[in-house]
């Protein structure tokens, strides 16, 4: 103990998975009235958090997050964007890139806030000078949460915290960023009373959804084995083109503009081949969408993708540990204060505007998941919407350095005061 086969730990996601889906088909009894409370999304991301908890998995020994998303993410981006409806998604309006820049803003004020709240409590917490500084480490969080990796190494290059005391900031990265997920999961189970309470007008997204639905059972045939390897090749084939161009892309413009060789610049995520991947995967998808490829919708493209999806749901579950909570508690409660700040700000706009959820959970998901997890958000809706997340996600990585350095230059000023 713990599990390091990933055979193991792959077969123990599976029945996991397979289990949830198994007891949320039931409508009588206790599974019924327990899936009623608790979405089954939720329990695929929590079963696989508990697991590793009790270490009977473990997240550090496994390579199958990796796996999950750098080869099911692009190829789920890819059978999910086949049937895509390019003017159906330009109909959704401002609302989405409203709300995304409300959840940018959020961290960009929700950091200098939380030290504020803190420092009249824990005073001592912000004592540390030079690279020790606690303001240098939370503009690690600060790229994070509203770019993505990328973004977070270039605000640890820039602002020089002390990489002895990093790890304690990637544990509050996690364990904070993974239960605002699992908030944002629960959410999408009770959808309808939330657009309700908010006032939403969801008709863009229900006549999206409504346009993807006819099309794939005016589209629907019983597959065969032809279908399904012809559609797998198209998907794994731009998984692989998708990793080969990333590698030249990155590899060039690293190569010749060292604004984007610099890990201190702006501009450095564009040297991140995760980010090129995805977007590569993406872009592949919405082409392909204008060709009869868009018909493979009718034996189950975007059903094959959300096998994908929940998979990597499952192995992003598997990253929390839900003991850590107690092992950094005054950086958790910053990472959580500031979290909160981020919330309630899209939770205000949201009802000022009367954004549907769909638009608070995948806007707040471009900035602190970014595009491993804005997707899975956004197709947990419906699968025909996760080329949304993917293209704020894509947002997020362009302004996560600018805003996280915004943040910081906030966050040393309040540390000061």
């Amino acid at each position: 103990m713990p599990f390091t086969n990933d055979a193991i730990v792959f077969g123990i996601l599976m029945i996991s998975l397979g289990f949830v889906f198994y007891t949320e088909s039931i409508k009588e009894g206790f599974w019924y009235k327990f899936y009623k409370v608790i979405p089954g999304l939720l329990m695929c991301y929590f079963i696989p958090a508990i697991f590793n908890s009790l270490g009977i998995i473990s997240s550090e020994e496994s390579q199958t997050y990796y796996i999950a998303s750098r080869y099911l993410l692009p190829a789920a981006l890819l059978l999910m964007t086949l049937s895509i409806d390019l003017k159906a998604i330009y109909n959704l309006g401002y609302k989405a890139l409203v709300m995304f820049f409300t959840g940018t803003i959020g961290i960009i004020i929700g950091g200098p806030i939380s030290i504020l709240i803190l420092s009249m409590f824990f005073p001592e917490l912000f004592n540390g000078a030079g690279p020790d500084a606690i303001w240098r480490g939370l503009s690690t969080l600060a790229g994070s949460w509203i770019g993505g990796g990328a973004n977070q190494a270039a605000m640890l290059e820039i602002f020089e915290y002390n990489p002895q005391k990093y790890g304690g900031m990637v544990l509050v990265d996690i364990v904070v960023a993974n239960i605002w997920m699992a908030m944002i999961l629960f959410g999408i189970g009770k959808k309808k009373s939330i657009n309700k309470w908010l006032k939403a007008d969801t008709s863009a997204i229900e006549e999206l959804k409504e346009k993807v639905t006819l099309f794939s059972n005016s589209t629907s045939r019983i597959p065969n084995l032809t279908d399904y390897m012809v559609l797998l090749a198209i998907a794994f084939g731009t998984v692989g083109l998708s990793h080969l161009g990333a590698e030249y892309i990155s590899e060039f413009l690293t190569s010749n503009f060292e604004a984007v060789a610099d890990k201190s610049s702006g501009l450095s995520s564009f040297a991140s081949e995760f980010f090129w991947m995805i977007s590569i995967a993406t872009f592949i998808g919405i082409g392909l969408s204008f060709t009869k490829a868009k018909n493979f919708e009718g034996v189950g493209a975007s059903k094959i993708g959300s096998i994908f999806i929940y998979i990597l749901v499952a192995t992003i579950g598997m990253k929390m540990d839900l003991g850590s909570i107690l092992d950094e508690p005054k950086l958790i409660l910053i990472g959580l204060i500031w979290m909160s700040i981020h919330a309630i700000l899209l939770i205000v706009v949201a009802k000022l505007i009367r954004a549907p959820y769909f638009f608070l959970a995948v806007g707040s998901q471009a900035n602190v998941g970014g595009a491993a997890s804005a997707p899975v958000v956004a197709a947990a809706f419906h699968p025909s919407l996760a080329t949304v997340g993917v293209l704020l996600a894509v947002f997020g990585y362009v302004v996560g350095t600018y805003g996280a350095m915004i943040c910081t230059w906030l966050m040393e000023y309040t540390s000061n005061l």
